[in-house]
């Protein structure tokens, strides 16, 4: 789809019936019920969990084919908008990233056969998100004990002195500083790199950094500086929690 099309997609949602009269781009007929759905959802302000009319109540809300009621279902529950329940009936989806992750996914391991380049830009952005965050973060974490995530960075340097990775702790450190932001974009965006980056990672057959106790030392700084409330020495630490990674990353990109 065009950007043209893409934004012309967008700007109809609200008024569904005006583009119809008076469309601004070709669109085919699924396409055009997906919008129609779009709005319906937009108009009727439903949310996650909430029930969609049944397929015979849609197709004369919108004026189409039960055919193309269901093929659009089945596009909106690939992107999480929709979710269907055989019978019980098709309710709003949870409205996740987790399309976008399993794009980027697989197009970070189809160019793994040339290059790395996509996952260092993946890797790139999870640390263009972390220090974009240290303001609001270290803000909600200034003058707190964290016990839990002292915990968290403590075992993460066990782990790292026997030379064994920490995935699941990771992301529960990079979760638990973020908990009290109030932006779910932001989390919800963080999560989902993150899960790109360790969905690619262990296929790519990378052997565990000889820096791996950096990374956790730089976990526990930038839980330190968040409850001093240095911004500054903050974002210092997210930069040195990023550079094994991305000395890896430039290594293999280079000898490929």
């Amino acid at each position: 789809m065009s950007i043209k099309s893409v934004i012309a997609s967008i700007a109809t949602l609200s008024d569904y019936q005006n583009h119809k009269n008076n469309p601004t781009a070709p669109i085919s007929r699924c396409d055009e019920t997906i919008n129609a759905i779009k709005s319906y959802i937009l108009r009727k302000h439903l949310k996650p969990d909430d029930a969609l009319p049944g397929e015979v109540q849609l197709c004369n809300q919108i004026c189409t084919s039960r055919s193309s009621i269901r093929e659009a279902i089945r596009k909106l529950e690939a992107l999480n908008i929709v979710r269907v329940e055989h019978g019980k009936g098709t309710f709003i989806g949870s409205l996740s990233l987790s399309p976008m992750v399993e794009t980027l996914a697989f197009r970070a391991l189809i160019s793994a056969d040339k290059n790395l380049i996509d996952l260092q830009n993946v890797v790139e952005m999870r640390k263009f998100l972390d220090i974009g965050c240290a303001e609001e973060v270290v803000k909600s974490l200034a003058g707190t004990e964290q016990s839990n995530l002292f915990e968290i960075v403590n075992k993460m340097s066990k782990y790292a002195a026997q030379g064994k990775t920490f995935m699941q702790l990771d992301i529960d450190f990079h979760m638990g500083v973020l908990s009290q932001l109030n932006n779910n974009v932001a989390k919800q965006m963080v999560k989902s790199f993150w899960l790109v980056h360790m969905a690619v990672l262990p296929q790519l057959r990378i052997p565990v950094s000889a820096e791996i106790e950096q990374t956790a030392d730089a976990h526990k700084d930038i839980l330190k500086a968040a409850i001093a409330g240095d911004v500054n020495a903050y974002r210092q630490a997210i930069i040195k929690h990023y550079e094994p990674i991305e000395s890896i990353l430039r290594c293999e990109n280079t000898q490929d």
